[in-house]
């Protein structure tokens, strides 16, 4: 099996999962428990959070573990929301673009819904990006919080993150970006970026599944979406997953380590790869921006196909990959990502995303690519019988 769906999930790795064992077994203590159990689960619990933090180019205590991505952008985006409205009521205001994630879409429309909040959502260009013009034109003095994803899980773009953080900031307004596809492949540090929040996620990155963390900057005040004892400094409630911090803080470290010669080689594979599709497939279109995007994403259009009927002929020819977001499984209806991005439902539906972990070869995508070639053939001819 060729595995090409790391933006869904990657593997994990084995130095995450020794890292964790020990809380897995014998330190298996509460760390909010006053004893010796409780403590060493503490010590391990502040010890990620301290990597974390050095990863983040932030202070430890700016770091909330939470159950993953999703969590993490609930609580950027309702929390600032509400927060800030509950200081402010005249500020009823949540900026999105047409190409975020589930989580931040479904957070601000839940907003819209039960408290009264307008959602501004930000159009996109062809290849996906927010451009800084259309990103202005939406912020109002009435803004609660923007949130703008910094790359695409479904067609790879990179949103000018930092440029858009600048411009929020010049109107006072909290800026939160989904960083789960950019972890391991993108620079995270947050001072740089400018962010005022921003969410990640374990098992993209070689870390379990359950398990994330949400960086928020120290005086952006945070209403807790999930309420009980206090923990994570009353940001969110609910005993710890030591563990699971531990594994995404040892994931995260690592997938720094010689960060950019893997990207320049990932990236080298990807750009032979969408060649060899591209050349190889008629009609085949190239979603997403042609050069500012992940090393890991490459993402096609193949008009005359229907997308999952591709996906199934390369399964039985052992290329693992997905229709677009892994959150949307099992929809029939054409991506939003794509529609906004202005191609044609029709055509959406013929998508196919292949993403690759770190571990690709040349000679994968090699083989993948020719499977691409023949499986498209193949619909595209049963199609026409």
């Amino acid at each position: 099996m060729i595995f090409l769906d790391a933006a869904a999930t990657a593997p994990v790795r084995r130095e995450v999962l020794e890292a964790m064992w020990p809380y897995l077994t014998g330190d298996f203590g509460n760390p909010s428990s006053h004893h010796q159990l409780g403590e060493h689960a503490a010590r391990a619990l502040a010890g990620a959070r301290a990597s974390m933090a050095a990863v983040l180019g932030c202070r430890p205590g700016e770091v909330t573990f939470t159950s993953g991505g999703t969590e993490a952008d609930n609580l950027a985006v309702k929390g600032i929301a509400l927060a800030r409205q509950a200081a402010d009521p005249a500020l009823n205001r949540v900026v999105i673009s047409a190409v975020e994630h589930p989580a931040v879409e479904e957070s601000a429309r839940y907003l819209e819904r039960f408290h009264g909040f307008t959602v501004d959502v930000v159009p996109v260009d062809a290849a996906g990006r927010v451009t800084p013009e259309a990103f202005t034109a939406a912020l109002r003095p009435q803004t609660a919080v923007a949130s703008i994803m910094y790359a695409n899980n479904e067609v790879g773009t990179v949103q000018p993150v930092a440029e858009l953080a600048a411009l929020a900031r010049e109107h006072g307004i909290p800026f939160h970006t989904d960083a789960v596809q950019a972890a391991g492949w993108l620079p995270l540090d947050t001072r740089a970026l400018g962010v005022d929040a921003l969410s990640i996620s374990g098992h993209k990155i070689g870390a379990p599944k359950g398990c994330g963390v949400l960086y928020v900057r120290g005086r952006t005040r945070v209403e807790p979406v999930l309420h009980g004892g206090g923990q994570e400094r009353g940001r969110r409630s609910g005993t710890e997953n030591v563990a699971g911090a531990v594994g995404l803080a040892t994931a995260l470290t690592l997938s720094q380590a010689g960060r950019q010669d893997r990207q320049d080689r990932v990236t080298a594979l990807r750009d032979r790869f969408i060649h060899a599709v591209l050349s190889g497939v008629p009609g085949a279109i190239l979603t997403g921006d042609a050069t500012e995007r992940l090393p890991s994403v490459a993402s096609f259009c193949f008009p005359g196909t229907s997308g999952e009927s591709v996906l199934l002929e390369l399964e039985r020819q052992g290329v693992v990959c997905s229709s677009g977001s892994a959150c949307a499984a099992g929809s029939d209806a054409p991506s939003p990502v794509l529609t906004a991005l202005g191609i044609p439902a029709d055509v959406a539906q013929t998508a196919v995303r292949f993403s690759f972990d770190a571990s690709v070869t040349a000679e994968e995508l090699e083989t993948a690519a020719a499977a691409v070639r023949s499986a498209v053939t193949s619909v595209r001819s049963l199609g026409a019988g």
